[in-house]
């Protein structure tokens, strides 16, 4: 659970001049922390801090808690000496409320007030806005760094974009405590594939666990004629298994599917890359011509796992997952000028809970640029909104390659692979000149739904660059 660290902001001077102010604003913040609670994050609320003492009292209390996230509540005008040492002290993502009670003052009401003290305590309830560009001048000029939510509490853009944040928060911390399993070797030649391991872990966190091929075979080598058994069921109850799939291929990829549960198991791992060609039938070839059905079960059940040894679409598809939205292995198949769409998919593996309808298991005769036969995954991404996150390895640094589009109905490849149509408001052929000068790999992971707001935000959470595309 993402543990969120909530503290108010005011002026002391105010509570004696202005009768009740302070206890409605701690009314307005103890608002935010129930609806934040509501979006499963749990909240530490210091309270409201008013003098530079009280700033230290509270920042050792969050700095105590390791909360993931601050958000900065500006209930009215306040001081940033107030303010600067609790931010400072804490060292974590930063977003300031900037929420007025109210989308505007009832004027006519405020002014038959009569009292003009009691005018001002009204108006200082509403004066969020005042304290707003002091703290960004102190935090720029301190190197902080820090986001906005801007309106009032009855605002559903707002929750909305608090939300985003904390979705965005629960994300960072699934990657930063992710094991990513890498088993096999890289695609040779691939070149757009390869990455720095090192920067992949530095960049999202993630710790990187090297696999052998030896101990899948292990596990393999130990199934029962029971888990067998119990393997083939869940492939029909999950799949669609076609007739023309033979129980020999089925018995052989419920086998490599229990050892890929087991090494998951052994390993506590939250994603997976893979690859492996091996001599000519040989027994590893045997394992790795017969991933693709064990591997979809895994990525559907939140441990997703990117073929051709693709680490870094193996931490786009956890971030997809985390988000709740998928997140499928894909790369690009066809244009379709007539219709303007591009077309994207894979031989596997995929992430059955967003395909349109039941997922095809079928026989291929032949893993194009690879080695063997066996089952594949055939299936279309549910029609509807989507988003293409891609984790790219530039010159100098890793960033986040952003798109959103839409799966459309229409003709695909029967070909044994995943395969969707995919419309973008840009058009197909700006989308795929600007998608491809940003420099990512051939691969890319998709989900349901439009979340680029949400990956704009994990970005900054991370502090690394996010491009957009559309």
């Amino acid at each position: 659970m993402v543990k969120v660290g909530l503290f108010g902001i005011g002026l002391d001077t105010y509570w004696p001049q202005f009768e009740g102010l302070l206890e409605r604003l701690e009314g307005y913040q103890q608002q935010i922390a129930e609806k934040i609670e509501g979006f499963g994050a749990e909240v530490v609320n210091v309270g409201l801090v008013d003098t530079p003492e009280v700033a230290r009292e509270k920042a050792n209390v969050l700095k105590t808690e390791d909360i993931d996230v601050l958000f900065l509540y500006v209930s009215t005008y306040a001081l940033s000496s107030t303010v600067l040492p609790v931010v400072q002290k804490l060292k974590c993502p930063t977003i300031i409320l900037n929420l007025q009670p109210v989308a505007a003052i009832d004027y006519e009401r405020f002014n038959k007030l009569g009292d003009r003290g009691i005018m001002t305590g009204e108006w200082l309830a509403h004066c969020q806005a005042c304290a707003v560009p002091e703290l960004a001048n102190v935090f720029n000029r301190s190197g902080i760094g820090y986001e906005f939510v801007t309106g009032y509490l009855d605002e559903q853009e707002v929750w909305d974009d608090i939300q985003d944040w904390i979705d965005a928060a629960r994300v960072v911390k699934v990657m930063t405590n992710n094991r990513l399993g890498i088993l096999g070797n890289y695609y040779c030649g691939m070149l757009d594939v390869y990455a720095d391991l090192t920067k992949q872990s530095v960049a999202f966190g993630t710790h990187i666990e090297i696999l052998e091929m030896c101990e899948v075979k292990k596990y393999r080598d130990a199934v029962t004629e029971v888990e067998i058994e119990e393997k083939i069921a869940e492939f029909r109850s999950t799949f669609d298994v076609i007739d023309a799939c033979e129980h020999g291929e089925l018995v052989r990829a419920a086998k490599t599917s229990m050892a890929l549960d087991k090494l998951v198991e052994n390993h506590n791992l939250g994603s997976m890359a893979y690859y492996y060609e091996g001599e000519t039938a040989n027994e590893y070839e045997n394992i790795v011509t017969s991933v693709i059905a064990g591997n979809t079960l895994l990525t559907g059940k939140n441990v997703p796992v990117a073929g051709e040894y693709e680490v870094k679409n193996a931490q786009a598809m956890k971030i997809m997952d985390a988000f709740g939205v998928g997140g499928s292995f894909s790369e690009f198949y066809a244009m379709d000028f007539n219709d303007d769409i591009v077309m994207l998919g894979h031989d596997g593996p995929a992430h059955f809970e967003i395909a349109e309808g039941r997922v095809q298991l079928v026989p291929l005769p032949v893993y194009h640029g690879k080695p063997g036969k066996g089952l594949s995954i055939q299936m279309t991404v549910k029609h509807g909104p989507v988003t293409l996150l891609s984790v790219v390895e530039g010159k100098d640094d890793v960033f986040l390659l952003v798109a959103e589009g839409e799966s459309v109905e229409g003709p695909v490849l029967h070909i044994g692979n995943t395969n969707s149509r995919y419309r973008f408001s840009i058009g197909a052929r700006a989308f795929m000149n600007e998608w491809s000068k940003q420099g990512p790999s051939h691969h890319c992971a998709i989900g349901v739904g439009h979340i680029a707001n949400k990956i704009e935000k994990l970005g900054k959470l991370l502090s690394m660059k996010v491009i957009r595309i559309c």
